[in-house]
């Protein structure tokens, strides 16, 4: 059994809007919806655990009987971290993989997340990736200190997957503060192996307001919505 903890608990702080942006709506539904959607049609997910803000899970209780994979809704934490912590507990005992999957993700395509599943069914922990394209400098007081070399860089996506026991040592004794960004960043702390997948630049996370307008352009595309459906 594979499970996919979807993470929505966010406040929208930095989006700078009362509603969160996991539920603002875009071509008549909640980024979130959209969301949901992929996983519920991902062969290899067997079930979903939905992580939301308390008073935000009586709405999310009616999409339930619509998407069947999706089990169980619960309420997350003070960060990321946390909330991925409460979602971890709520995962079934039997269930082999996780994948943990940003809420403000809906482009991630059914083919990543199979290709993600996969790698982590052979090598226990798998990251899903993009290319970095910008040339990225490290900076030291008020100077550019060096150049990286952008060949051997990765943008880490989601979903992050990982054996269940990979994943749940690695939320033991864990420092959840904002610190921790990812899941990769625990794992990597036991010093175990994570295999990574290429993905696309496509698969953002909406943060800011102008990341709608590239939603909206993109879930109008008929092409990518068959090519995704």
């Amino acid at each position: 059994m594979n499970t996919a903890i979807i993470v929505a608990a966010g406040s929208g702080e930095r989006f700078g809007s009362e509603i969160p942006k996991q539920f603002i709506e875009i071509n008549g539904k909640p980024v979130i919806v959209h969301t949901i959607e992929r996983f519920q049609d991902a062969p290899s997910i067997d079930s979903i655990v939905l992580v939301v803000a308390e008073n935000y899970i009586p709405q999310c209780e009616a999409v339930v009987a619509v998407y069947p994979k999706l089990a169980k809704i619960v309420a997350g934490g003070r960060t990321r971290a946390e909330s991925v912590r409460n979602g971890l507990r709520a995962v079934d005992p039997e269930c082999d993989l996780v994948a943990v999957h940003d809420g403000a993700r809906p482009f991630v395509t059914i083919d990543e997340i199979e290709r993600t599943v996969g790698k982590a069914k052979e090598t226990g922990a798998a990251c899903l990736v993009a290319a970095v394209t910008d040339t990225i400098k490290s900076v030291r007081g008020g100077e550019i200190a060096d150049t990286l070399d952008r060949d051997k860089l990765r943008r880490a996506l989601t979903p992050q997957v990982f054996r269940k026991d990979v994943l749940t040592r690695a939320f033991e004794n864990a420092d959840l503060t904002g610190t921790v960004t990812d899941e990769c960043y625990l794992v990597e702390k036991l010093r175990y192996s994570i295999s990574f997948v290429e993905g696309s630049s496509r698969n953002i996370k909406i943060t800011h307001p102008d990341d709608l307008t590239f939603a909206e352009a993109l879930l109008s595309n008929e092409d990518w919505l068959i090519a995704n459906s």
